[in-house]
């Protein structure tokens, strides 16, 4: 029914967001990595919304991205995944991490969110990969080598404990500084660097 709200940022928190307009406050559910996107207080800005009715509540689900929302519309069509744990995959993992641990069929990377055990990984491998599949062709994303080191050195640093956003976000920054480097060791150590 809603498809985007801008208006003043009045109150933020890792898993919510207030805005204004037209006089409302808007109670807006928000995923995790869009906290640390979000603008100032009372500062202008902008989301994507998908709202969820469910018998007991009615809660606007808020994305910084049509791209995310649209993800979080086609993950809660999936058996067993609701809007919380639809939430929680776009806020632990980019959304391109995400085509890519699907197309790759990484459910050991897929496990590693929270809410998601290995056989909910490997039923959301099956069931987006087509989906993902159409979307990947759509927006050209082929995967090349480099997608083999970055998938390999995020699941280093996440079984060494780190956040997969984290863990994304370093390895993404040591590739875009070392286009070239082809060493997974020499990456990982750069990475851990940025974390």
């Amino acid at each position: 029914m809603y498809e985007s709200i801008k208006g003043l940022l009045i109150d933020k928190t890792p898993i919510k967001a207030i805005v204004e307009t037209g006089g409302i406050g808007y109670r807006l559910s928000i995923p995790l990595s869009a906290y640390a996107h979000l603008p100032a207080l009372n500062a202008p800005v902008q989301f994507f919304l998908s709202q969820v009715v469910r018998e007991d509540s009615n809660t606007l689900y808020a994305f910084l991205s049509k791209d995310e929302r649209d993800l979080f519309e086609t993950l809660i069509t999936i058996s067993g995944v609701g809007p919380k744990t639809a939430l929680g995959i776009i806020g632990h993992m980019d959304l391109s991490a995400f085509q890519r641990a699907i197309a790759s069929a990484d459910v050991r990377l897929l496990s590693k969110i929270p809410g998601i055990g290995k056989k909910s990984a490997e039923r959301l491998v099956i069931e987006m990969r087509d989906k993902i599949k159409g979307t990947s062709r759509e927006k050209g994303a082929l995967l090349t080598p480099a997608d083999g080191l970055t998938s390999d050195a995020m699941n280093a640093l996440i079984h060494l404990g780190y956040n997969p956003l984290a863990a994304q976000k370093a390895v993404q920054a040591v590739l875009l500084e070392k286009k070239e480097e082809s060493d997974l060791g020499k990456i990982i150590t750069a990475a851990l660097q940025k974390i």
